[in-house]
């Protein structure tokens, strides 16, 4: 699994509403201690007491470790919990609702590796078909100078050089075809993998998470960071979301790639060879800029080497290579140590 940035309590949907919410309480403590009457306050040997008091329980939570942790989880669990109302943040849900994506996805993926490959067939027969008529045109030429025939062989050199600039058109095009097509599939085989990896992660992880939820109370959490221990259900929750952040990034990854195989593929026309610059700027700018975290190390590498050296022949008529099972296991359970 490649690295990627852990998300803050503030960067989650909980986040945003907890700093709603501290936000709210801070303008209203400002707006009581400026309409307070102060100079009463101090009079009053009550109210001087009070005063001393808050500012004591306040610096108490504010210098004491433990307790600062202790108010911290318990307003992090508070945020969560009323978030939680209104949008999913179980990470065991999350991860559900990404799995029914990443099926969907590779649905969509399937149909365009067909697509793709459809075209390349026709591409890759005007080629050939183009191939033979410049022969012919080039046997046309030959004859016609041995014939003298100047006009035969004009005709014939000139339409020969205009199939030849075609091809080199379609030959080019055909070769970042056949970039999309090793791409996609290789994208095709690792998705299937990882979504296989979070459906195992899922079915054997709720079974757990239910356990611990049974067994590690509220309370139970509170006492342990009171105590200084780690709670034992927010690592495991904080594992889950860690797949469920990697998994959203591969996610949206793939379907980046979809658009830009989708806008090439229409920009296309085969009959006249041509396509936008649109469509070649997307392509170009996914082989140099893309994070392609769907591809491990190497991958993206090996593969446009593949299409543009021209050392791999690609076989359109050979049958879809299977995805391998990691030889490591599932890429998610060091996560979990």
């Amino acid at each position: 699994m490649k690295e990627i940035k852990k998300k803050s309590f503030w960067q989650r949907p909980e986040g945003v509403a907890g700093g709603i919410f501290l936000g709210s309480i801070a303008i209203g403590i400002g707006a009581l201690l400026v309409n307070l009457n102060w100079p009463v306050i101090f009079a009053s040997t009550a109210g001087l007491a009070t005063t001393i008091a808050v500012l004591a329980t306040v610096l108490y939570l504010v210098f004491d470790p433990k307790m600062r942790n202790l108010v911290w989880y318990m307003y992090k669990s508070v945020m969560r919990w009323i978030t939680g109302l209104f949008v999913t943040i179980d990470p065991i849900g999350v991860l559900k609702s990404y799995i029914d994506s990443l099926n969907d996805n590779l649905l969509k993926m399937r149909r365009q590796v067909n697509q793709l490959r459809g075209q390349m067939h026709k591409l890759r027969e005007t080629i050939f078909n183009n191939e033979n008529e410049i022969k012919a045109n080039l046997a046309t030429a030959t004859k016609a100078k041995k014939l003298e025939d100047r006009t035969q062989l004009i005709l014939a050199s000139r339409k020969a050089g205009r199939m030849k600039e075609s091809n080199a058109k379609l030959t080019a095009l055909y070769t970042k075809m056949e970039v999309m097509y090793r791409v996609l599939n290789k994208m095709e085989q690792n998705s299937t993998i990882l979504m296989e990896d979070v459906k195992d992660q899922v079915m054997v992880k709720e079974q757990e998470r239910k356990a611990i939820t049974a067994s590690h109370g509220a309370m139970q959490s509170a006492m342990s960071i009171i105590k200084g221990d780690k709670d034992k259900k927010a690592m495991f929750d904080q594992a889950l979301e860690t797949i469920a952040d990697d998994v959203s990034h591969k996610v949206g990854e793939m379907e980046r790639f979809m658009d830009v195989t989708s806008n090439f593929m229409e920009s296309v026309d085969l009959q006249n060879g041509v396509f936008e610059d649109e469509g070649l700027r997307m392509l170009e700018k996914w082989e140099k800029d893309s994070d392609d975290l769907l591809l491990l190390d190497g991958e993206k590498e090996s593969l446009l080497d593949s299409a543009y050296s021209g050392k791999d022949v690609l076989d359109l008529d050979s049958p879809v290579a299977k995805p391998v099972e990691r030889s490591d296991g599932n890429q998610y359970d060091s996560l979990f140590d």
